[in-house]
């Protein structure tokens, strides 16, 4: 059997198993997909007259909100869910599978490449899950087209292989599962210091930057542009170099550190 031919079959099995670990196990994923959903249902019928009065056009309008805060809640979905991934694998690593798997004859890598396949797909479906609950308290796409639809699915994938690559690398330095799930808070926290919420521009002038220089609000403001149909500037290549700069430094990381003999 080839080396291509091996890969793609033990990296197969491995996704089969963390597929299945999640859904004999699933109360992790469900905890961290109630955080955006918690968070959309908050804003939106507790502060959503009050924060829709902000946005330029908002006018007060409630459903003005909807709008602009689902795309931003979508991706927090994504860094909720892949800390998750950092869990199980801080746990792989510290329950003793690993070394077994380390005295077998697979494929070194797909160890790895199961935990971010299996975590992408985690990302999309409770994605798909958190965009269901935002059309049914009234989010509205209409002014997307269907290419548009499908440069936001594409957007939404690149930025959930991103962020795995970097769950996976602060869940092989952490000690234990805790420990990863603390290392990966800034995933849940980055959103929440973006133009998740609210406008940069509406933002006091010294926090601006740190609102506008990381990779959330880039990929928000591509996401929002796709799915309502308004301008995406500069964001769009912005977005997609966070992606792959974040994507490729995450696997460099993971893939060295997983490289290293236990101690």
């Amino acid at each position: 059997m080839s080396n291509l031919a091996l890969a793609v079959r033990d990296s197969s099995t491995m996704l089969r198993r963390n597929l299945l670990h999640a859904r004999r196990y699933p109360s992790l994923t469900l905890n961290l997909l109630l955080t955006p959903i918690m968070l959309l249902l908050l804003f939106v019928y507790i502060f959503g007259d009050a924060m829709s009065a902000g946005l330029g056009d908002g006018g007060g309008d409630r459903s003005a909100y909807i709008a602009y805060i689902v795309p931003g809640l979508l991706l927090m979905t994504i860094g909720s869910t892949t800390i998750g991934t950092a869990v199980s694998v801080s746990n792989d690593m510290t329950e003793g599978i690993i070394a077994r798997f380390r005295t077998m004859a697979i494929h070194r890598g797909s160890v790895l490449i199961g935990h971010v396949v299996g975590s992408v797909l985690q990302s999309v479906a409770s994605v798909v899950l958190v965009g269901a609950v935002g059309v049914a308290i009234g989010f509205r796409s209409t002014d997307a087209t269907a290419l548009e639809w499908l440069a936001a699915f594409g957007l939404l994938v690149l930025f959930a292989l991103a962020l795995t690559w970097i769950a996976v690398g602060m869940g092989l330095i952490s000690p234990n599962a805790e420990a990863a799930s603390n290392n990966a808070l800034p995933l849940i926290l980055l959103p929440l210091l973006s133009s998740a919420f609210v406008p940069v521009e509406g933002m006091p002038g010294w926090f601006q930057p740190i609102a506008e220089y990381q990779p959330f609000t880039p990929a928000i403001e591509t996401l929002r542009g796709l799915l309502l149909g308004t301008e995406i500037g500069h964001n769009g290549w912005l977005a997609v170099a966070w992606c792959l700069g974040l994507a490729v430094l995450g696997y460099l990381w993971s893939a060295a550190r997983f490289a290293q003999d236990p101690k």
